[in-house]
């Protein structure tokens, strides 16, 4: 393959993915990491991706997310009840993730001041829970996203490969009984998909304007989520059809 065709499916893997990596890019290839590295600086040079620590990013996002402020004040009672159920399912001496959803960030105001450890890519969580003498809180790093202000990235999915929890609290842009779980977003895809490769037990915090809906990249199937919390206005011809896949449903 020449560099120039090289390059050009390197873009496009990335504009798919939203992130690479520099060795599996050398797998994919079979060139040297060195010689990817090159490719990666000239396409950066061109504007046409964002080298990262360890690989690149894409420039140009297909669907962008809500702003953070935006969702904030949407369904806010039906978030609040949801994470005062979700506290109900955390104990003293547990390890969790929460991820950089407005629901996880009630969830963070609603927990209480016990011995936790907690794992988060959400610059609001970690600042919430900065106020809880007991909690020790552990922030992935990574590359800022001030729409949603969290860590994505590379660097934030290769710190999350170093942790083991038994509980990961995430949210979704759409819940849907074929298509599984799904976001807006790529990079956040991508972290929240290695939350739960990381995770004894997988909640998914989603109120009921987010099921049955498919957004536009997959996270993960309803067979790898154990519990979704949810609110009343949920039909129960929908929950039954998400307890097929063996997910457990509370709904407050």
């Amino acid at each position: 393959m020449l560099p120039a065709e090289r390059q050009r499916a390197i873009v496009q893997l990335v504009n798919t993915r939203g992130s690479v990596r520099v060795k599996e890019l050398s797998q994919i290839f079979e060139v040297t990491e060195e010689t990817v590295r090159r490719d990666l600086d000239s396409l950066e040079m061109d504007g046409k991706l964002r080298r990262s620590h360890g690989g690149a990013v894409r420039i140009y996002e297909e669907q962008s997310e809500i702003p953070y402020l935006e969702r904030e004040i949407a369904h806010v009672a039906e978030k609040q009840a949801i994470a005062r159920e979700a506290v109900r399912h955390i104990f003293p001496g547990d390890r969790i993730i929460l991820d950089a959803s407005t629901t996880a960030w009630h969830l963070a105001a609603a927990l209480p001041d016990i011995q936790l450890t907690v794992l988060t890519n959400s610059l609001k969580v970690a600042f919430e829970l900065s106020q809880r003498d007991k909690i020790e809180v552990i922030s992935t790093g990574g590359i800022l996203r001030t729409s949603s202000l969290s860590y994505v990235g590379p660097m934030a999915e290769e710190a999350l490969d170093q942790f083991h929890v038994g509980k990961a609290f995430l949210s979704c842009k759409g819940l849907h009984s074929h298509y599984g779980i799904s976001e807006s977003n790529a990079l956040q895809a991508l972290v929240k998909r290695k939350m739960i490769e990381i995770a004894e037990r997988v909640y998914i915090l989603a109120d009921h304007s987010k099921i049955q809906v498919r957004d536009f990249t997959s996270i993960a199937s309803l067979d790898e989520v154990d519990v979704l919390i949810t609110d009343l206005q949920v039909p129960e011809e929908q929950i039954e059809d998400i307890r097929k896949f063996g997910v457990e449903v509370f709904q407050v």
